[in-house]
């Protein structure tokens, strides 16, 4: 069996575990609308069953979930827009060959320290969660 994601005007609105033959019978419309996926697809790399990169095919950049893009173009999926913490659309962040995932203008910081990490769009920064007040504030 093989993930197929259905796309409707470059939007994957639903997903099927199913053989390319039973698409092909049109009793889930439209055969042309199903694109195949690898549910070991992330970021570009095919991973094997131990979670380490295996070589394989990187079947269109990314497993397919509802809500993802399908760019036809280029021929991959990738995750909608990400929104920061606030719950505005990262308009500063963009796709990025050949990992087809969304990134941020400055990397998110990588310290010693395990912290929780969000992202600012209007002040296109990086906020930390402080636990004394409850709240997040701007990475220093």
């Amino acid at each position: 069996m093989s993930h197929f994601a259905k796309v409707e005007n470059g939007i994957v609105t639903q997903m099927l575990v199913i053989e390319q033959a039973d698409i092909d019978t049109g009793h889930w419309g439209d055969p042309s609308l199903w694109k195949q996926t690898s549910y070991n697809t992330r970021g570009g790399v095919h991973y094997g069953q131990d979670g380490q990169p295996d070589g394989g095919v990187a079947l269109r950049a990314n497993y397919a979930s509802v809500g993802f893009i399908y760019d036809s173009v280029n021929d991959v999926f990738y995750p909608p827009r990400p929104t920061d913490y606030k719950g505005l659309a990262c308009e500063s962040w963009t796709i990025s060959a050949p990992t087809w995932m969304w990134e941020p203008p400055t990397p998110k910081p990588d310290d010693d320290i395990k912290r929780n990490y969000a992202w600012d769009e209007t002040t296109k920064t990086w906020f930390v969660w402080d636990k004394t007040t409850k709240s997040w504030i701007p990475k220093n």
